[in-house]
């Protein structure tokens, strides 16, 4: 799945309109002639996962269409640490102005992706499939999301319209899950799945009486969750939550739960070491 190019060149627009506040680059502006022109390549330092080419794409031509970029990779591909991902020609004004931001692209997102695939080779040979959450940057969510797509996990939801998920302060306030779950289905309409969060057994016990499609199991440890996928045998899709760690993802996955979903590759995830050196 690409993102439709609309969409990245109103978040790359922003990001662009941030670095030059003032209207200008006044380092290079000052220090490089109008008319000089150059070279750069983007090269990864490091191994990892390529997530964000079109974004850095656009963060230069935006800045001039002019400039010839070649890729020389493309996104969820596997990189080696110093193989080139792209390389600029053109004015080297537009070519150094246009850099940082293509690179925090690049280095964010691709990071999101290298991170991802690590959670997903762990889970390998168990069902469980690795889902983002909505702990995401204000303003970055669909890139974060893209970038957890490409780097082989999947998508939870972008937003509070897309499905119904209704955690412990929704019960609390709802004067319960019976209450909470009847509200829920009687707004939702045919097209929206329906998502309850519980963190007992005693909960999922309770909750399983009534109709939903997907339980979320938060802050339990693999024995617990054992004991919950035998509880819901097939009925709904089971998702672990809460605290998952390389560390812990297997333990939990073989549990038999249909989804994980981790915060953490999104909320707090470490940037790929990514450079561009000019010629």
């Amino acid at each position: 799945m690409t993102l439709h190019h609309l969409v990245i060149a109103d978040i790359v627009r922003r990001a662009l309109h941030e670095d030059l506040g003032q209207g200008y680059d006044i380092t290079t502006d000052s220090l490089i002639p109008a008319d000089h022109r150059g070279k750069a390549v983007m090269r990864t330092r490091q191994d990892g996962v390529l997530a964000g080419l079109e974004a850095a794409f656009a963060a230069f031509h935006m800045l001039d269409k002019t400039l010839k970029i070649t890729a020389h990779a493309k996104d969820g591909e596997n990189l080696a640490a110093g193989q080139d991902i792209l390389s600029v020609e053109g004015l080297s004004r537009s070519i150094l102005t246009g850099e940082r931001t293509a690179l925090n692209f690049m280095t964010h997102l691709s990071g999101i992706a290298t991170q991802t695939r690590a959670y997903v080779e762990a889970v390998k040979g168990t069902k469980a499939r690795i889902t983002c959450t909505r702990k995401t940057l204000p303003g970055l969510r669909t890139l974060q999301k893209y970038a957890i797509r490409r780097g082989g996990g999947q998508n939870h939801r972008f937003g509070l319209g897309d499905a119904v998920l209704i955690k412990d302060n929704h019960i609390a306030l709802a004067g319960g899950i019976d209450i909470a779950l009847e509200a829920a289905r009687k707004n939702a309409g045919h097209m929206l799945k329906i998502e309850l969060e519980v963190d007992t057994l005693e909960q999922l016990e309770d909750a399983l009486q009534y109709k939903f499609d997907v339980v979320l199991l938060d802050n339990m440890a693999p024995d617990m969750l054992r004991q919950a996928v035998t509880l819901v045998d097939g009925r709904i899709l089971t998702e672990a939550s809460g605290g998952v760690t390389l560390d812990t993802v297997r333990a939990i996955a073989e549990t038999g739960v249909d989804m994980i979903s981790v915060g953490a590759l999104t909320h707090s995830v470490t940037a790929l070491d990514i450079g561009l050196d000019v010629s």
